[in-house]
């Protein structure tokens, strides 16, 4: 999703620690080159560990290697320009008494927008049962093109999402497949349930 422009928060800096902020950065870099950028999480047990020994929080260590595990979050969502035209899809799929639809793609000169949508009965459902399924998808389309989740919305019954596709999708999106996996946890890349696949 879109970020909200970080703020320095303050302008004091110790500038006799650059060159150890420096050798952090490094580092961060060799750890994702060794990961081939898929590091996991350390066992809590090795970060009490390394808390003993650095004289550090755990709490904070947990919220660092959290950061490191989802960098791709941080990277800069493309913002579509220069709109030409809407596509109409008009594709769904029926998961489980779930249905699942992308009804158009809005074309851009440097991007596509791609919107999804979950519906089912709720009925009787208690609000809380009926959105906690519904947390947060990624799309996946192939390497070539970016997927990044836009925005969303959503309620009892119902979930609507747009995500980013960069660079454009062609105009023939026909045999295209989009792959929409749900997730635990917007920050986490933890499946929790079946992938959703669509087919234009």
């Amino acid at each position: 999703m879109e970020r909200l422009p970080f703020k320095r928060p303050t302008e004091y800096y110790d500038e006799k620690i650059k060159q150890v902020d420096e050798k952090i950065c490094e580092l961060i870099s060799k750890r994702k080159e060794i990961s081939k950028d898929n590091p996991g999480y350390p066992p809590f047990e090795y970060i009490a560990n390394w808390a003993e020994k650095f004289d550090l929080y755990e709490d904070f260590l947990k919220s660092l290697f959290g950061a490191l595990m989802n960098e791709k979050r941080y990277k800069p969502l493309v913002k579509p320009e220069g709109f030409q035209k809407n596509l109409l899809a008009l594709k769904y799929v029926e998961v489980e008494n779930r249905l699942f639809s992308v009804h158009y793609i809005h074309q851009y000169s440097n991007a596509s927008v791609v919107s999804f949508n979950a519906d089912w009965d709720s009925t009787g459902e208690a609000l809380e049962h009926s959105t906690r399924r519904h947390i947060s998808y990624e799309m996946f389309i192939d390497e070539q093109h970016d997927c990044r989740m836009l925005n969303g919305s959503g309620g009892s019954g119902y979930f609507h999402y747009n995500f980013i596709v960069s660079p454009a999708l062609p105009d023939d999106i026909s045999g295209i497949e989009l792959v929409f996996k749900e997730l635990e946890h917007p920050l986490r890349d933890e499946g929790v349930g079946k992938s959703i696949v669509i087919r234009l």
